[in-house]
């Protein structure tokens, strides 16, 4: 991605040490993609290294766990009923949602719970520092530069104001967890125009959420659970086979699949 880059643009680090200079080439290359000079002071003028996004880069050792132990976790009874609370709540989006889009509601609301419990903890970390950080990464700093040059186009289109972006550690973005590049293409309003907000509006990031799905292939009627259709869509939102096996797990509780 940094081929037309000037050349200290592709070093990377493990430490502080090189990042402001790193910071001050990834600049140019920005200014160069055609980023305004206005929204790379406003995005990237207070970024620091934070070494705690790197800690948790290195510590995903959850999604190594078991199905058991990994969904059991996250799929409780409290969860359950407040999901079931939701789908009651947005009924009217959901069946918008589902028209448009083929996805149920019970598939989006168990996403949405596990994401960020309906939108409560849509995360703390400025987005920009937590991009910029895993970019200078020597681990995924390809991946994340090209989503850092994303978030900066969400502030340039207009989208949100850097002061708004605040998110997971890994930079996902809303209430259903988008990273850049995917908020760029799939986030839509609830009435399917662009102006979508993912942050402050429940309906519009359920929507996005949908629409995703469908643009990866979601058969509409179809299955989601391992060895049926949409499992593999799932996958398609995260790869880790044990969390697209615990949104699924979680729409069929939603649906009172299994009980008795």
């Amino acid at each position: 991605m940094l081929s037309a880059a000037p050349a200290h643009a592709e070093q990377c680090g493990e430490t502080a040490a090189g990042f402001d200079e790193w910071l001050a080439n990834f600049k140019r290359y920005a200014a160069s993609l055609g980023i305004s000079r206005s929204v790379i002071d406003a995005s990237l003028s207070d970024v620091t290294y934070d070494e705690s996004i790197i800690s948790h880069d290195r510590g995903q050792g959850v999604f190594h766990q078991s199905f058991a132990q990994f969904s059991g976790k996250r799929v409780s009874s409290y969860r359950v009923k407040k999901g079931r609370n939701m789908l009651l709540a947005y009924a009217e989006p959901f069946q918008r949602i589902e028209q448009r889009y083929g996805v149920p509601g019970s598939v989006l609301v168990a996403i949405w719970g596990l994401e960020t419990e309906f939108g409560a903890g849509t995360g703390d970390y400025p987005t920009f520092t937590a991009l910029a950080t895993l970019a200078y990464d020597c681990r995924r700093g390809e991946e994340f530069r090209a989503e850092l040059i994303d978030a900066l186009k969400i502030v340039q289109r207009g989208d949100l104001q850097p002061s708004r972006m605040r998110s997971a550690w890994a930079g996902e973005i809303g209430q259903t967890q988008f990273l850049p590049s995917a908020y760029l293409k799939y986030a839509v309003a609830i009435d399917g125009g662009r102006a979508a907000d993912l942050i402050g509006n429940s309906e519009d990031a359920l929507a996005s959420t949908a629409n995703f799905l469908h643009a990866k292939g979601w058969r509409r009627g179809a299955g989601w659970d391992e060895g049926e259709p949409n499992f593999g869509v799932l996958l398609e939102w995260n790869k880790a086979p044990v969390y697209a096996k615990t949104i699924g797990l979680f729409a069929d509780k939603l649906e009172g699949r299994g009980e008795q």
